[in-house]
């Protein structure tokens, strides 16, 4: 018997949150061996997590039964470290970047204000606001899936109390500009959330703002670059009176001992990181020049591509068939109907991705 009357009436428009295919599921669907399998959908790290972050856990996992400390100090000292920016404008976070966000909108929204959502973009942006009550207001991308800024500016009215901007953005692969963004933070009302889940394969990052600016919250995640997203490991980057109110409402203990210890090495591990760096951009590269249709120019460890005038769905369906787990792009808000998001694999990998994509296009 389900009650749904108990539900709070901000959730029962919600749209569920649609992952990446898992290799197990398709492995079960199509009948393929779980190893032939190759996993290209969720913008993992395809080298695996630093041998250091491994060696950390093994080393921590008999203190477990312990409580680990309440605000993650030690891993907030070591992206502090990592970063340049003092403790003061730091918060780490779990269950990853999502965590932050939830408690974000925990803090700063109240049911009827509003955030602005350029689109296509992450879709968990817009179940943490709703679900706290938030409406909605989304903006198209403009030529080439560039942000509108002047339609996100446009879209302020005086109930925006937020506006996201994904930079790299998820599916696009597109940057904002950092004048683009002094102008959104001048004029709003509101907070600017800068998600820079992707920094490291980027070419800029936009988180010095936050010492010129009292209305902008930088979020980055361990799940990317240092390739521990098994972990649920984020962090905030933001001016220190936003942190303070933050931490009067943040779940205590809300990161485990294993991904506080995984964190720290993982900061620590500097060849790893350029490693996995060099991967991404370079393979990057590579699947923007040889999969045979129009690829956009991206920034971050994935690269979209349009299959028009076929259909993303189609496609999706051929390479899965063949083990090469993509990303459809239809589960994205007004990411229409032929885009596929492909993140960027072992130079193997890579070659057996132009491969596929080169059969199905004339299939």
């Amino acid at each position: 018997m389900s009650r749904p009357e108990l539900v709070k009436k901000e959730v029962s428009g919600i749209a569920e949150y649609v992952p990446g295919k898992s290799i197990e599921e398709i492995a079960s669907k199509y009948g393929l061996d779980p190893a032939s399998i190759i996993k290209l959908g969720s913008n993992e790290n395809v080298l695996g997590p630093s041998p250091k972050a491994i060696d950390a856990v093994i080393a921590h996992v008999s203190g477990i039964n312990i409580y680990p400390s309440a605000d993650a100090s030690e891993l907030v000292e070591a992206i502090s470290v990592y970063t340049g920016f003092p403790v003061q404008n730091i918060c780490a976070s779990g269950p990853g970047m999502d965590g932050l966000l939830d408690n974000l909108m925990r803090l700063l929204i109240s049911a009827g204000d509003e955030v602005i959502l350029p689109l296509p973009t992450f879709s968990y942006y817009e179940i943490a606001a709703r679900a706290n009550g938030a409406v909605p207001v989304y903006v198209s991308s403009g030529q080439d899936l560039a942000f509108d800024i002047d339609g996100i500016m446009n879209a302020e009215s005086e109930r925006t109390k937020v506006i996201f901007l994904c930079s790299p953005n998820n599916p696009t692969g597109r940057l904002v500009s950092e004048a683009d963004l002094r102008r959104v933070l001048e004029h709003t009302r509101g907070l600017v959330f800068v998600d820079e889940a992707y920094v490291e394969f980027s070419d800029c990052n936009l988180a010095h703002l936050i010492y010129e600016y009292d209305n902008i919250i930088v979020g980055r995640t361990f799940s990317k670059a240092f390739g521990l997203a098994g972990m649920r490991l984020g962090y905030g980057l933001m001016p220190a009176w936003i942190r303070s109110e933050y931490m009067k409402i943040a779940t205590p203990f809300n990161i485990s001992v294993p991904a506080i210890v995984a964190g720290i090495a993982a900061l620590s591990d500097t060849l790893y990181l350029r490693k996995s760096i060099r991967c991404a951009r370079e393979g990057r590269d590579f699947l923007t020049k040889h999969i045979p249709f129009r690829v956009y120019d991206s920034q971050a460890n994935f690269v979209l591509v349009d299959v028009a005038p076929l259909r993303s769905r189609d496609i999706s369906e051929a390479l899965l068939k063949k083990g090469i787990i993509v990303r459809d792009c239809r589960s994205f808000r007004d990411a229409g109907e032929t885009l596929i998001r492909v993140t960027v694999g072992t130079p193997e990998q890579n070659e057996k991705v132009v491969a596929a994509f080169k059969e199905v296009s004339v299939a």
